[in-house]
């Protein structure tokens, strides 16, 4: 079967035709992409994790029009394999592990309730909390002042729309802009922690050093908008659609109330049951057989997460929602190399969240139906309306 990742009701439910793809042929070709999906959880996380597959960037065409997206991928642990990418992530993750993780738990506990007091009994999850919470986390991360911070998210729902299997000209239009304005913002800010380094991210991705070697400005100002897209984006859309399962599930909402325990594990299953990242694509270096099927030298590759990730090789009852699932070796934040270097970060900020709403509002309800983002590689709900009595 081929799936049609332009068509709304695959798009509002795509775990059906998935189910469906993945019973056929769990690696299989598909030539409306001209590419391979790898749907089952064996293949998916083969294709993640073989060094024969990776991520070689090539710079769109013309590049004088697309120079200011090129530069930021470019320059980015995720679009470069070993000896860049090897480099990339050792100088950022030196910067990263600086104990700013572990800082910021009491921060996000308190922002998280902040958002809660502000928002009343009738609010946008999304507009209300998810997004400002996510925002102020990675500003705070990186060192972005409280007067700038409203610039994110645009820029990054802009620069994150050409991901996407089917987009439109405006799309790319608009991801150009964000892109020039994002880098130039980043490089004044980087540079004005080069002359006044403060405690942030960017202070230490300034300094950051490996012997004589340290991060350019284009691969600093690249790092820390790959860090800043995909944090926020994954932690809002994450959030969100646990949520929307949890209002859907009363039952797994309940026993949350009952046994705070579990929040840790009600995060994995956000992260398998309905993950914010379908696909992650890789190129073959070389001829490569997953499951049985090669993959020829120069062809794309595939790994559908969100059909992984509800495999009943590997997941009992997969397409139950089940907040103390355990083990839960879901492929949310990826595998091998390219694993999620804020993973530990995600996972905070969505526990403080969801710890916070479960404290504050027991009761809390869907008020509509949320309607669903009509995009596949980045799955979101546009807006999710809910009630609830704020103690």
């Amino acid at each position: 079967m081929a799936l049609d990742f332009a068509d709304p009701a695959f798009l509002i439910d795509p775990y059906p035709a998935l189910a469906r793809l993945r019973s056929q042929a769990p690696l299989s070709w598909h030539e409306p992409t001209g590419r391979w999906l790898a749907a089952g959880h064996a293949e998916a996380n083969a294709v993640l994790r073989d060094r024969r597959l990776g991520r070689f960037w090539t710079d769109r065409q013309p590049a004088g029009v697309w120079e200011p997206f090129n530069t930021l991928h470019r320059n980015q642990m995720m679009e470069n394999e070993p000896p860049v990418h090897t480099r990339l992530r050792s100088l950022v993750a030196q910067a990263f592990g600086r104990g700013h993780v572990e800082r910021l738990g009491p921060a996000i506990a308190a922002e998280a309730n902040t958002l809660l007091d502000r928002a009343g009994s009738d609010f946008d999850l999304l507009a209300d909390l998810a997004e400002p919470l996510a925002v102020t986390v990675i500003a705070e991360l990186l060192g972005v002042p409280a007067q700038d911070r409203d610039r994110l998210r645009p820029w990054s729902a802009a620069i994150v729309r050409m991901y996407e299997v089917t987009r439109t000209e405006a799309d790319e239009a608009a991801a150009l802009d964000a892109c020039r304005e994002f880098a130039g913002y980043l490089d004044h800010l980087a540079a004005a922690r080069r002359a006044a380094p403060r405690d942030d991210l960017i202070s230490h991705l300034v300094a950051a050093r490996d012997g004589g070697d340290r991060l350019s400005g284009p691969e600093l100002v690249a790092s820390a908008i790959l860090l800043l897209n995909a944090g926020h984006e994954a932690s809002v859309n994450a959030l969100g659609s646990g949520v929307v399962a949890l209002m859907r599930h009363r039952g797994q909402w309940e026993r949350l109330l009952t046994d705070r325990g579990l929040v840790p594990a009600a995060v994995e299953e956000f992260l398998r049951y309905d993950p914010p990242l379908h696909m992650f694509v890789r190129t073959a270096a070389a001829d490569v057989t997953i499951g049985g099927v090669t993959v020829p030298a120069g062809a794309e590759v595939a790994a559908l997460l969100g059909a992984a990730n509800r495999d009943p090789a590997v997941f009992a009852e997969p397409d139950t929602f089940d907040v103390g699932r355990d083990p839960n070796p879901h492929l949310g934040f990826g595998a091998g190399l390219h694993f999620c270097l804020g993973a530990p970060l995600a996972r905070l900020e969505l526990r403080a969240a969801l710890g916070a709403l479960l404290e504050r509002m027991p009761d809390l309800d869907l008020a509509v139906e949320p309607p669903q983002r009509p995009t596949f590689v980045l799955r979101a709900f546009t807006e999710i309306r809910v009630t609830a009595t704020v103690g």
